[in-house]
């Protein structure tokens, strides 16, 4: 007898899509009986007591795993991200997604264990499952000998920043990629150029140049390419380290990557939905309705989003996340007449599913490469995998009934996230999530959260 089953659904798995009956016991996938093996039956066994869902005509897909968040983040001056770990992650259910892992951040004097814990706190209202990256802030002994111990807690991956104030200098940067070597584990890497963008945007503010638009102008993309290869170079001389460029954006950064790909260094590249589908003339938008894009790296051309695309189908870039780090439009217009003061950040945790399935299948993107860019990959580099990421037999029942015929036209006034706006207002998708299971609970239905509050489990995660 089984807790649930789903009859009638299109699999998407690893291996393609297939018409099989699903069934789930103890929150873990007990079965998958192809249709074909029983034909004009039903070809699971179901006890008189199991839940039963219908999902003919939808596809089944793997809950969505979203590794780049920034949830209840601090900012500055009082100031943090719009959505905490409930609203964030009711909009996370509610579009398709049932796990992320957000960034944890170690204060300047503070310890990883002391940061981890703070976020943990966060955590406790989650409605999906959650796990940490932990950002270093300050390379010192502790803190390299705290990276031991952060594995032996289930965070196995870390990140760093090449700007802002929690920046590392390059021999900072070669230490941790060293110490991340000896310990296996993955760095992930925010790369921008720090010392141009601080000329740069001097030099913009002094000719009077504050409007939103020159903050793409203050960091271009030779920017993220310059920092990106030197991440590489560095990481080359570490011990061959392992890194993940975070957010990639154009192709001044891809190419450094793809080239060192080429020659077997260990590098993994993340891109982002804003980046494939909107586009530098974003920042030409009248009044400062720009900045509700002002993000870092900054939106690009169009012919780095045809690059983009073209690197994920060939298989350089591997995951396709969010960066989900929103700030409402009142904060943004701290920045009214500083387009440096504007908080960096843009939304899409909740639009993330139907935005790829749409885009992606007119770009020539099968579900099962989809399912692997916004679920199965991610699971994989960050140890979490067959856990999650995945339909087969013994994986967390994390489940997401897609409706491709349910035409959508994203606007603010769908959405759950706790802002103002959508970066995607007026965006019509092919196909939106119509049910997200977690554990084998139903947590979403007809864009409405119906699960448990603070259900959400931390994943202690393996070494990738």
């Amino acid at each position: 007898m089984y807790d649930l089953v789903i009859r009638n659904g299109k699999l998407v798995t690893e291996k393609g899509v297939i018409d099989a009956d699903l069934a789930v016991l103890g929150g873990k996938i007990a079965n998958i009986v192809p249709r074909s093996q029983a034909p004009g039956t039903d070809a699971v066994s179901i006890g008189d007591s199991a839940e039963k869902i219908d999902a003919e005509g939808k596809y089944v897909l793997p809950g969505g795993v979203d590794v780049h968040t920034h949830l209840d983040m601090p900012l500055r001056d009082g100031l943090k991200s719009a959505d905490d770990f409930v609203t964030g992650t009711i909009a996370a259910a509610i579009g398709g997604t049932t796990t992320v892992v957000d960034y944890a951040c170690q204060e300047p004097q503070g310890s990883l264990k002391e940061a981890l814990n703070v976020w943990k706190g966060k955590a406790k209202g989650a409605c999906v499952d959650y796990g940490m990256h932990m950002t270093i802030a300050r390379v010192d002994d502790e803190t390299l000998s705290e990276m031991a111990d952060m594995v032996s807690q289930g965070v196995t991956s870390f990140k760093i920043y090449l700007v802002y104030d929690m920046r590392l200098n390059d021999e900072e940067i070669y230490t941790v990629l060293e110490r991340s070597a000896h310990l296996g584990t993955l760095v992930t890497v925010h790369c921008e150029n720090y010392g141009v963008i601080r000329y740069r945007t001097k030099k913009l503010l002094a000719e009077g140049k504050a409007d939103p638009k020159y903050h793409a102008i203050s960091r271009p993309d030779r920017c993220e390419g310059e920092a990106v290869n030197r991440v590489l170079q560095i990481a080359a001389m570490a011990d061959m380290a392992p890194v993940y460029i975070v957010h990639n954006t154009c192709r001044e950064g891809v190419k450094y990557i793809e080239e060192a790909r080429s020659m077997g260094q260990p590098v993994f590249a993340e891109t982002c939905p804003q980046y494939l589908l909107l586009d530098d003339s974003k920042y030409e938008l009248p009044g400062f309705e720009g900045a509700k894009y002002v993000m870092s790296p900054p939106l690009r051309s169009k012919a780095d989003q045809e690059y983009l695309w073209q690197a994920i189908k060939n298989g350089t870039i591997k995951v396709i996340a969010t960066d989900h780090c929103p700030f409402t439009f009142e904060e943004k217009k701290i920045g009214l007449h500083n387009f440096s003061a504007i908080p960096n950040g843009g939304t899409g945790i909740e639009e993330r599913i139907a935005l790829m399935y749409s885009e992606g299948r007119k770009q020539g993107l099968s579900y099962t490469d989809l399912s692997k860019l916004t679920a199965t990959n991610p699971a994989k580099l960050f140890g979490m995998y067959p856990r999650k990421g995945t339909i087969r037999i013994g994986s967390d029942a994390d489940l997401v009934l897609y409706d491709a015929d349910r035409k959508t036209t994203i606007t603010h006034d769908i959405l759950h996230e706790n802002v103002d706006y959508t970066c995607y207002e007026g965006v019509t998708v092919d196909g939106y999530p119509a049910m997200t299971i977690l554990r084998g609970k139903v947590i979403a239905k007809d864009r409405a959260f119906v699960g448990e509050m603070g259900k959400g489990q931390f994943i202690r995660r393996d070494l990738p």
